[in-house]
């Protein structure tokens, strides 16, 4: 059996409805589960970027990168590897302000993890945490013995380390092309 690895995929594409449910179906028939799944504008006009963390074999990830490139609105799909991308997810932890004032335990964590207060009411203090899933996932454990009231993880966000956008290399690449078949 082949070694399952995390893997993420970059896609990019045109910004049009339907287009998350054509994705994620590529990945529902081929039985993988998304760990992670964020979409947002990228630095590209009228691009947009979605960025889904899966654990698969390489052989498999390829065949789903090349079938959700056959969409009509896909530009193309990256598939990259921790060592090939910077990545980060942000996590929010709302707890008692009660549990706040009765000891510093929690203004310790928030210390220790690099974490911020983002607001104190009477009720309720949030907190921050930017950083990798077992990073947020750690200090979330530590909190919740001083009772974590609510808890969200955003998906992943990443960049490639190479010095230029992906996506801006495929597109001059094909430039290239095409102005090469039609000067012949």
């Amino acid at each position: 059996m082949r070694m399952k690895q995390e893997f993420t995929i970059s896609i990019f594409s045109e910004n049009h409805v339907g287009i998350l449910t054509r994705i994620t179906n590529v990945f529902t028939r081929r039985n993988l589960n998304i760990e992670s799944l964020t979409t947002s504008m990228s630095a590209l006009p009228d691009v947009h970027k979605f960025t889904i963390v899966v654990y698969s074999t390489r052989d498999e990830i390829e065949k789903v990168s090349k079938q959700i490139e056959k969409g009509i609105d896909v530009i193309k799909a990256f598939v990259l590897t921790e060592d090939e991308i910077i990545h980060q997810e942000v996590a929010l932890y709302k707890v008692p302000t009660k549990t706040l004032l009765e000891g510093n335990e929690i203004e310790k964590l928030v210390r220790e993890y690099g974490a911020r207060i983002l607001e104190v009411t009477k009720e309720y203090t949030v907190i921050e945490k930017t950083g990798h899933q077992n990073e947020t996932q750690e200090l979330f454990d530590k909190m919740d013995k001083y009772g974590v009231v609510q808890f969200t993880r955003s998906g992943r966000i990443s960049v490639t380390k190479s010095k230029d956008e992906l996506l801006d290399n495929y597109l001059r690449n094909l430039e290239s092309k095409k102005n090469g078949l039609t000067a012949n």
